[in-house]
């Protein structure tokens, strides 16, 4: 196998290939990228068993083949190349080696056979569509940080994507939650995704998922099947398993009978929130906000650390009202609004309140009170 390629192109395919492998794992050909070269192009393929990309690149291949090497060691070589340069890859195949030369540069790096390489089970797909990677983007920005990090409660460890009516028919929702907040986001449904199955898309493909939909223009083909997701562009390919699990009701938390409104500018109360928080003590990190007509008064009583308080003008004619957050969850919240004002309705304070952007429900979020 002998192929040249630019350091740029080269560079992108193997960042995202080296993310997906594991750094700990005890199966040496999982920290290895595949490379095929064939035609006019090369093929970079990683897995970590329960994920796969596909990068594909131009490039101009001399002698087809393919080998498998260290992906992060590839990656740490051809990101530290000078930009512009030449990368040439070659591997004679008796010696188990694969040279890289990039002008006075020149690697010489182990192998294994590319028999060795697990390539996940191809699998039929019961629903195929095509959405705008903005509105992917969307759906998963605003919704992860709600995923649950506690792993025996394994089926809340990612984001359940699904079809669900709303009030003017039927959307595409994602959904996260680990029991303290719950993120509910909608999106118009698109063509031929109607009878996709409901599947829970783990943290670590999220993640993966956001450098692909970097793109504003590109079109995402995803495929769906009850046991894994796959997504692509024309370069690149994500599959996905899909968390084995069913995931809770989230419509029975989400609060219908709030009658009690504050709006606030979204910004000046995040940086509001962020600076009482400052002396809060980090186990707790409890904000008590006071409500009363027109004004909010935000304070933090930590006994070891001290106190803080901060007043801001809110639009709100109700009765007041004492209620207690985690300061994280706040901030989290309500940096994901993306217009100028946040709406929160309260019923009591012990019970979940909600949060949307203006007027705009397709971006729902709860999050539930705490003792102060």
């Amino acid at each position: 196998m002998k192929f040249s390629i630019e350091r740029a192109v080269l560079l992108k395919a193997v960042s995202q290939a080296q993310s997906v492998v594991e750094r700990r794992n005890t199966i040496p050909i999982l920290a290895n990228v595949l490379i095929e070269a064939e035609g006019d192009a090369v093929q970079f393929r990683a897995t970590d068993l329960d994920i796969e990309v596909v990068d594909k690149a131009a490039a101009m291949v001399e002698k087809a083949g393919a080998t498998t090497v260290s992906a992060v060691t590839l990656h740490e070589i051809v990101r530290k190349l000078p930009d512009g340069a030449l990368v040439t890859l070659s591997d004679d195949g008796v010696a188990g080696r694969l040279n890289v030369e990039a002008g006075r540069s020149h690697f010489n790096l182990a192998t294994l056979p590319k028999e060795d390489f697990p390539v996940m089970a191809s699998s039929e797909y019961a629903s195929n569509f095509s959405a705008p990677a903005p509105v992917l983007r969307r759906l998963f920005d605003k919704s992860k940080f709600a995923i649950s990090t506690e792993e025996t409660r394994y089926y809340l460890n990612g984001v359940y994507l699904h079809v669900a009516d709303s009030d003017g028919g039927k959307v595409l929702r994602a959904v996260a939650t680990d029991g303290h907040r719950l993120a509910r986001i909608d999106a118009d449904l698109p063509a031929g995704a109607d009878g996709m199955p409901g599947v829970i898309v783990p943290r670590k493909t999220v993640g993966e998922l956001r450098k692909l939909l970097d793109d504003d223009d590109m079109e995402i083909a995803v495929s769906v099947s009850e046991t894994k997701i796959r997504f692509a562009t024309p370069d690149i390919t994500l599959t996905s398993k899909v968390i084995d699990g069913t995931f809770p009701d989230y419509t029975r938390v989400i609060p219908v009978g709030n009658t009690r409104k504050m709006e606030v500018d979204a910004a000046e109360f995040a940086s509001a929130v962020d600076r009482v928080a400052t002396v809060s003590s980090e186990r707790s990190r409890a904000v008590k906000m006071s409500l009363q007509e027109d004004k909010l008064v935000l304070s933090v009583n930590a006994p070891d650390s001290g106190a803080a308080e901060e007043e801001l003008a809110v639009a709100y004619n109700d009765e007041r009202l004492e209620i207690g957050f985690n300061a994280k969850y706040l901030l989290e919240i309500a940096s994901q609004v993306d217009r100028e004002n946040a709406v929160f309705m309260f019923n009591s304070a012990g019970d979940p309140t909600l949060m949307r952007e203006g007027n705009d429900t397709s971006a729902v979020y709860v999050v539930m009170p705490m003792r102060v």
